[in-house]
């Protein structure tokens, strides 16, 4: 009589739940999704972290036009304009994009942002160039 007690009790106390076969089952449908979702996301990300070159880029137009109303002449150099470049990726920072000055003279600058890091893969790093005009152009699309 008491064993048979015990087993109601013991029955009772069982819980309904997901089995472990069926929790697998739902995350590989939800990774199959992700899959066929993430690809198509890569080109929104590379697009957002252009901004950070264009804004960059920007700024030393800024930089560089005030140093000109001053000086009567571009500068070539970005610790001359005030400009301080954080530190990419590569160098353990959080800079997507490298800052250069190509050229400046008393009329006209060019200045670039590089892609320290190959954003897609593809072999290609992404290059955004501004000028004395605040003519800003990709030159190396992603």
């Amino acid at each position: 009589m008491l064993n048979k007690k015990y087993f109601l009790k013991i029955k009772k106390a069982t819980v309904k739940a997901y089995s472990l076969t069926e929790i697998l089952i739902v995350l590989c449908i939800i990774g199959i999704l992700l899959l066929m979702v993430l690809p198509n996301q890569t080109s929104v990300i590379s697009q957002a972290k252009a901004i950070e070159a264009q804004a960059m880029l920007n700024q030393v137009y800024g930089l560089e036009k005030s140093h000109f109303y001053r000086h009567s002449k571009y500068s070539n150099n970005l610790e001359e304009l005030g400009f301080e470049q954080e530190l990419t990726v590569e160098e353990g920072g959080q800079a997507v994009y490298k800052i250069e000055i190509l050229d400046a003279s008393n009329e006209s600058f060019t200045a670039r942002a590089t892609a320290a890091s190959d954003l897609d893969g593809d072999g290609s790093f992404n290059t955004w160039e501004i000028d004395s005009k605040k003519m800003l152009t990709e030159v190396t699309k992603e």
